[in-house]
């Protein structure tokens, strides 16, 4: 029997078109009326949506038929096990899903089923984030634009980011993107990851690379701590009290992992007192940040809502990624970007 291939969330008519045009073979499914809207470009999850009891119908009907999905079908996340049986391979837009697949079970649930994620699409957006924090920092940027509301002259001096050091915890695709950039600018890098025998750090544009457990001793190093560690039970808190205290006084953390890597009653703490110099945050404990948190206000602080990984172009680097996968799953080759559900990444 054919794969069925039903794309669960928005993609471009000329993206669904790539799709049918690796094998004759794959029967492609895709019903964008019976989709969440985007609300912007490569929107994953869309806007507020429901469906008639016959677009539920047919939608089911749909999803018990699929053997393989494009993305998470985010309105049946919950008994999407049950509704789609016969799915035996999940293609992620996310990079970051372990989390998500445990929360909700899909390892126990869908045991016959394959999980890829989207690690790498993202590299290079995050990379540039990660570089404008750098340089919105360095150049003060947050004053200028404080001082431009305020319409206040007064002339200040900022610094350059030429031999400063910036530490990355978690060397993978994108950390290795922040390290070319930070290179690129003159910055000592170094970095952190849980095997750092397996990375040449000539090739990674990296002066050293370390593993986790040396990460307190270089914090004090660490003009700049960038965070794109996922979300693990290693991970969860690794930023608190004491590694704020050890960076030096002014330095910026940088966070565009998860919000569960950072204490953050911990970090408002050290950014009011003036130790941490500033933080660059996409990513929060609680998304959407609530309305009354101090984060929202303080003035060396700069808040992004979970936007830092995306781009117009970013449905395109999905697609290649999962014609190549599709390819690859249709000639019984390994799949690329496969989630260890244990490791979570």
């Amino acid at each position: 029997m054919s794969d069925v291939v039903l794309i669960a969330s928005w993609l471009e008519p000329e993206l669904v078109d790539a799709i049918r045009s690796v094998d004759a073979s794959v029967r492609v499914v895709y019903e964008p009326g019976l989709l969440r809207p985007p609300r912007y470009p490569a929107d994953h999850h869309g806007g507020p949506f429901e469906r008639s009891a016959e677009q539920e119908r047919r939608w089911r009907a749909l999803l018990g038929e699929a053997t393989v999905l494009f993305d998470f079908d985010r309105t049946h996340l919950d008994d999407l096990p049950e509704l789609a049986a016969r799915v035996r391979w999940i293609q992620a837009t996310s990079a970051g899903i372990g989390q998500f697949v445990r929360r909700h079970g899909y390892a126990e649930r869908m045991p016959h089923t394959v999980f890829t994620t989207a690690s790498g699409v993202h590299a290079r957006p995050l990379a540039e984030f990660a570089t404008m924090a750098m340089l919105m920092h360095a150049r003060r940027l947050l004053h200028i634009v404080a001082a431009q509301a305020e319409r206040r002259w007064e002339r200040f001096a900022g610094t350059d980011l030429v031999d400063r050091t910036v530490v990355v915890v978690g060397l993978g695709r994108i950390g290795t993107e922040i390290a070319r950039a930070a290179h690129a600018l003159g910055m000592r890098v170094v970095g952190v990851k849980r095997h750092p025998e397996r990375t040449d750090a000539a090739t990674s544009h990296v002066y050293e690379v370390r593993g986790a457990s040396t990460l307190h001793e270089l914090l004090p190093q660490a003009d700049f701590l960038v965070l794109v560690a996922p979300h693990t039970d290693e991970t969860e808190g690794m930023i608190g009290a004491s590694e704020l205290a050890a960076l030096p006084p002014g330095a910026a953390l940088i966070n565009i992992g998860r919000g569960a890597l950072v204490d953050e009653p911990a970090l408002l703490d050290s950014l009011t007192s003036g130790h941490l110099g500033g933080a660059y945050l996409d990513v929060f404990e609680e998304e959407p940040l609530p309305a009354d948190s101090p984060l929202w206000t303080l003035p060396n602080v700069l808040v992004s809502p979970h936007s830092a990984s995306t781009s117009d172009r970013e449905n395109r680097r999905i697609t290649d990624l999962f014609t190549d996968n599709l390819r690859r799953w249709l000639d019984g080759r390994p799949l690329r970007n496969v989630l260890d559900t244990e490791r979570l990444y």
